[in-house]
């Protein structure tokens, strides 16, 4: 249509529209009703707009595809962002998002990284892969992943809940020794002393088999529990997908190199990424399409609101 538009000059050579439009096999009246409808606004520009909005808030949000795009469209409707604006279904988002050229790349898939103790004495598998919870602080995951880095490799130690993915405890070094996941546990309970008496459900990794991380469990009234016998990577398949967005999220679909920064530079973006973006402004298709702390905040406000 927009071929025949420019060689028409709009329409106005009326004698050359039969010619083209016989050529192309289009129909005079298609092509009137496409000249009728070039002068007029695209009627989901204002939908573009707030997606451009919120595709800029924050640099990860580029690996948004249509489906926390969708979310994050209901979500800032529902606190009264984008009044005016009717959020159409997924399928149609997705098609404006192609249009506005918003579709990102295919995502891929970490390594594991801590080795099972085969002597160790173990726990019993707890959560069977039931990552949900109906209640903060009461089910969580915990792992470690390794971001190499200009001076050496970062280990990256957190406590994610069940509940709203929110990370209860994160802990960070230069080293993968048990120590590193002690600390995890300690500020778990800084920041949350409600966490005692939570399970929180690891791999069959030696730093969680160690008798320096069962007296930490102890100390802070956990109970652990861990992967089924064999080390199935889908039996803490909750932390291996958040490592794989955090990682999609900070490099990989940047375009950078963790290699490129100092452990100290990857220390900062990580508790960036975790303590600010994810818990507070990230869209979460897992727990609903909200961020988690406003998870969080609602289940609280509605325990108010009951008392």
């Amino acid at each position: 249509m927009m071929y025949i538009a420019i060689r028409t000059d709009d329409g106005r050579n009326i004698g050359k529209i039969s010619f083209y439009c016989s050529t192309l096999q289009v129909s005079r009246q298609a092509f009137y009703d496409y000249l009728e409808r070039k002068g007029k606004p695209w009627k989901y520009q204002p939908l573009a707009d707030a997606m451009l909005k919120i595709h800029d808030e924050d640099e990860e949000n580029a690996d948004y595809g249509r489906v926390r795009m969708y979310q994050a469209l209901r979500y800032q409707k529902e606190i009264g962002k984008l009044d005016g604006i009717k959020i159409p279904c997924e399928a149609t988002v997705r098609s404006v998002m192609e249009q506005i050229s918003l579709i990102h790349s295919p995502k891929r898939k970490p390594n594991g990284i801590t080795k099972a103790d085969r002597e160790a004495r173990k726990s019993d598998d707890l959560l069977k892969r039931d990552f949900t919870a109906d209640a903060p602080l009461k089910k969580c995951v915990t792992d470690i992943t390794e971001i190499k880095a200009k001076d050496g490799k970062l280990y990256v130690s957190a406590i994610f809940d069940c509940y709203d993915l929110m990370p209860n405890g994160l802990a960070m070094a230069d080293h993968m020794r048990a120590e590193l996941c002690c600390e995890t546990l300690q500020n778990a309970s800084l920041r949350y002393p409600e966490i005692r008496g939570a399970i929180v459900h690891s791999d069959r990794g030696s730093q969680y088999t160690s008798s320096a991380y069962r007296t930490a469990i102890q100390k802070y009234g956990i109970v652990q529990s861990m992967n089924s016998a064999g080390g199935r990577c889908h039996d803490n398949a909750r932390c291996e997908s958040i490592w794989a967005r955090m990682k999609e999220e900070l490099f990989y679909n940047r375009g950078r190199r963790s290699e490129d920064y100092t452990i100290e530079a990857l220390k900062t973006m990580v508790w960036r990424y975790f303590m600010s973006y994810w818990s507070n402004r990230r869209i979460c298709s897992a727990i609903g399409g909200i961020p988690p702390a406003v998870k969080r905040h609602r289940f609280y406000s509605a325990l108010t609101i009951a008392a």
